[in-house]
């Protein structure tokens, strides 16, 4: 014959225990009698009673002493009592946590950014995203500027940061910082570490650059400082990378152009230096770049908006790096 599985005394009270019952006790509790609770709880006297009684044997306690004159908590109703109200606020305080629960953001934003971007207001925007919602994923994808614009428009990315050449009416734009450029060479070239020179010295020489610096792209103005230094028209070697162009010119490749700020560690590490022209560097806008027709995850709106509020927050004129 098969056994009937045991249960302790607490565990049997906790599954066969029902809320209504303790609902209905806490309001017995807060009452002059069983009808002043009847009425409360707009039910018919004796299904209050009754409610009492089921509760007492399930507890296997007296909970209320009831007689002609006398409606009173026996001790065990005093802490029942006492009990129940700590679970009613557990109860609803569900609503707040799960509703918390709901707005921690979890969702995933993906940036497509131009080579060795250095803009300490983007860094501090990714500090403040990760800090307020740790939940939350990011992935920076380096590419060309123009390779950004394009999985803007695919709405293959959330948000671009990079150069503009063109812009699209079908994107959004807003100015993240101004940065300027240099030419530059390494250990192995001719020109390193000669001073007072000008740019007279520099024509004829090899250079390397980016696959943007064209007349008609978005470094156009970088192409006019290495036209008017009469640098070789053959560009010996050329990348979308800053990285990538920063190695050719340490090897000494050429002569190539890099945002001033950017080198400066470089130039003090004694593995570039600077040429000339040294005043009136060429200035590069780069931009922060939105497509406003695609469906954000929460993660993206959000990192947009902290973005955009550093932004308005800072003034132009500490975007600029020279």
């Amino acid at each position: 014959m098969r056994e009937t599985p045991s249960y302790s005394s607490p565990e049997r009270l906790a599954r066969d225990l029902d809320w209504n019952l303790l609902k209905t006790f806490l309001v017995i509790a807060k009452s002059k009698s069983i009808t002043d609770a009847a009425n409360t709880l707009r039910l018919r006297q004796p299904s209050v009673s009754a409610s009492l009684k089921r509760l007492e044997d399930r507890l296997n306690k007296k909970l209320v002493d009831r007689s002609p004159g006398s409606f009173r908590l026996t001790k065990a109703g005093e802490l029942l009592e006492k009990e129940i109200i700590d679970i009613h606020g557990a109860i609803l305080r569900f609503d707040t946590l799960l509703r918390n629960t709901e707005d921690e953001i979890s969702g995933h934003v993906r940036i497509a950014m131009a080579s060795h971007v250095e803009c300490p207001l983007f860094d501090r925007a990714l500090s403040i995203f990760h800090q307020t919602h740790p939940n939350a994923t990011l992935s920076i994808e380096i590419s060309a500027s123009r390779h950004a614009i394009e999985n803007l428009l695919a709405r293959k990315a959330s948000i671009g940061v990079c150069l503009v050449k063109e812009r699209s009416p079908k994107l959004q734009y807003r100015r993240l910082f101004r940065e300027h450029f240099g030419l530059f060479c390494g250990p192995e070239h001719p020109l390193f570490g000669r001073e007072n020179l000008n740019e007279s010295d520099l024509k004829g020489h090899s250079s390397v650059s980016f696959v943007t610096d064209q007349m008609g792209d978005a470094l156009r103005q970088v192409a006019l400082m290495r036209a008017h230094a009469n640098l070789d028209d053959r560009i010996v070697g050329t990348s979308a990378n800053l990285e990538e162009v920063r190695r050719m010119i340490i090897s000494g490749l050429g002569i190539g152009p890099l945002p001033i700020h950017v080198a400066k560690r470089d130039v003090e590490a004694g593995i570039l230096w600077r040429l000339p022209p040294y005043s009136n560097p060429p200035a590069i806008d780069v931009y922060v770049v939105e497509n406003p027709n695609v469906q954000l995850n929460r993660a993206e709106a959000e990192f947009i908006k902290i973005v955009g509020s550093l932004i308005d927050q800072t003034p132009i004129e500490e975007r600029i790096y020279i």
